[in-house]
């Protein structure tokens, strides 16, 4: 017998399944929208450079071959407010070649002013900074305390200090003690006031002790042979150099402590850039210095003048695999949001880039893969900042890539000579996301770049980014995205501590979170970012509370700060607070 259906549930299984195929439908025609309406991009970075005037060419060995290592490095870019009008200027160091020189003035550092409209002047020579040689790093700080920042650029040969006397530079480094024997070959630097004594002291990181006369040529040894194909010597093979340190003695001048200060006591050489942080959080600067070939060099401060080298107990050393790298950039920010500031390392090609996770203890774990940032092997990469260019309150990251052998095209190695750039958006939770393809041609366009800056040129909160290009001209990385996201930047002015508050760490308290970031000199690959602390705010109004713990060792909140904006904070201005004793 059929059984039938009272009419009244009938109705109601009717009524139940038009309701079911209402919501396919609409489930099915918002599916088919979505894919018609991709969602809003959230970067075009568009490369503005030549428009805004930075037409220098970087001049750097040779182009089409590379004989020695020293043609292969490239050089890095700062971003400064060097005439202190309150807009942060462009410093470019430039190399030579080898053999015959090029045609035309000889190469040269280039200093772009600021026109405040988008545009920069080149002022090199009214600026006192016309110099030709085999440059490589740069970092700024204020050394001697008087308001103007100084510029340190470090050669193969000799380094060269320049002091800033009121926008016009006089290069003192002989006379300053910081020229170095010219032996060495200087790479990354890094002004950092590692004794808390209120006067900038510096760390230099050295690749290799160099001899044109006596370098091996390519194929001649096992390590100058990649792939099968004979290429350039080194690292590998070449007497490493070791890093030095010059302690601030208040005169204009520096003394050499490298010996007294037990840097020299590391496995971890051919050293390239240098980032510093406080990755312990006991109120004391360390230093992290990437290596090619060999292990990282962590530096912890030891408080009385000395440092040990903890990265491996400490877990920078090496991957998650226990190798060691060929580290070249580094960057620094807590970009899981935890309060502790994590490290991130480019490496050469055939390896991914490592992110080091701070674990809060002393100790940090690689978190390459579960943060998503082990995609690539088949870059070399070079510069790298974390930067937060949406302003929703992440710092995103972005890296610069480009080979060191001209060989990987001609031969079919896996690789090109010139490589786009990567872009990844922070996802908030821990992990990134690669919006590399849609970033704009900023990013996609091949280059062989080196150093990388970022920093808010335009004073509106918009993150740009500064790359030098191997042989080419630089690049200006402008996201042409707006976003409503909200911001504020921290400008710090030590009393007490050195004038530019490097070491300082800065805390900012929005409703929900506590953002956390420090000062530092130097980092990315031989560069030095705008020193401005940037946070994005996302859509907070305003925030409850700035705290800056100074160097001096004095901590303070200051309330009632502008968000948008760009704000100077003065030691000694706020309510003193006591700092946070950490239980043992």
């Amino acid at each position: 017998m059929r059984f039938k259906f009272p009419r009244r549930l009938q109705l109601g299984y009717c009524h139940f399944a038009l309701a079911i195929s209402l919501a396919a439908y609409s489930v099915a025609g918002f599916a088919q929208r979505a894919k018609l309406s991709p969602p809003t991009p959230i970067a075009n970075f568009t490369d503005v450079a030549e428009k805004a005037g930075l037409t220098m060419q970087e001049i750097f060995g040779g182009i089409d071959t590379k004989k020695y290592i020293i043609e292969t490095t490239g050089t890095g870019v700062a971003i400064f407010d060097y005439d202190n009008d309150g807009w942060p200027d462009i410093f470019l160091v430039n190399g030579t070649r080898l053999g015959a020189a090029p045609t035309g003035p000889a190469p040269s550092n280039h200093l772009y002013r600021n026109n405040h409209d988008g545009t920069f002047t080149d002022v090199t020579a009214r600026a006192g900074l016309a110099a030709t040689g085999w440059g490589q790093g740069v970092c700024v700080g204020d050394y001697d305390n008087d308001g103007w920042e100084d510029l340190y650029i470090t050669y193969y040969g000799k380094n060269r200090l320049y002091h800033n006397q009121g926008g016009v530079f006089t290069e003192v480094a002989e006379k300053a003690g910081v020229a170095g024997s010219g032996k060495s070959w200087g790479t990354g630097c890094a002004f950092v006031d590692y004794d808390r004594d209120g006067r900038l002291d510096l760390i230099v990181a050295n690749y290799v002790d160099f001899d044109l006369a006596t370098a091996p040529a390519p194929g001649e040894r096992p390590t100058c042979i990649w792939k099968g194909v004979p290429v350039m010597c080194g690292p590998r093979g070449l007497p490493g150099a070791k890093n030095i340190l010059y302690h601030n003695k208040g005169d204009g001048t520096f003394e050499d402590v490298t010996t007294k200060a037990h840097i020299d006591r590391t496995d971890g050489h051919y050293a390239f850039s240098v980032s510093t942080l406080d990755f312990d959080e006991d109120g004391w600067p360390d230093i992290f210095i990437p290596c090619d070939s060999t292990p990282s060099i962590l530096y912890r401060n030891n408080h009385d003048g000395t440092f040990t080298d903890v990265a491996v107990t400490a877990g920078a050393a090496f991957n998650e695999d226990g190798r060691e790298q060929a580290g070249m950039g580094s960057t620094v920010a807590d970009y899981n949001g935890d309060g502790h500031l994590d490290i991130f390392k480019t490496n050469f090609s055939d390896d991914t880039s490592t992110l080091y996770r701070n674990n809060g203890d002393g100790t940090f774990t690689d978190a390459t893969s579960a943060a998503g940032l082990g995609l690539y092997t088949q870059y070399l990469g070079w510069g790298t900042m974390f930067f937060d260019f949406d302003n929703d309150g992440w710092p995103d990251l972005i890296l610069v890539n480009g080979h060191v052998y001209p060989e990987v095209d001609s031969q079919h190695l896996g690789s090109n000579y010139k490589e786009p750039r990567i872009l990844y958006h922070n996802n908030g939770d821990g992990t990134f996301t690669d919006i590399s393809a849609s970033a704009g041609l900023g990013i996609t366009t091949v280059a062989s770049a080196r150093g990388l800056a970022v920093g808010d040129l335009w004073n509106d909160g918009r993150m740009s980014a500064v790359i030098s290009n191997m042989n080419a001209a630089p690049s200006l990385l402008v996201n042409q995205i707006r976003t409503s996201n909200h911001w504020i930047a921290i400008r710090l002015q030590g009393t007490k501590s050195n004038r530019d508050g490097i070491g300082a760490r800065v805390s900012v308290k929005t409703e929900n979170r506590i953002l956390v970031d420090e000062v530092r000199s130097g980092s990315s690959y031989i560069s030095n970012s705008d020193m401005r602390v940037h946070f994005g705010l996302a859509k907070a109004t305003k925030i409850e509370w700035v705290e800056i713990r100074w160097p001096s060792g004095l901590t303070e909140k200051f309330t009632a700060l502008a968000v948008d904006a760009i704000d100077t904070i003065k030691e000694g201005r706020g309510t003193a607070i006591a700092p946070e004793v950490k239980k043992p």
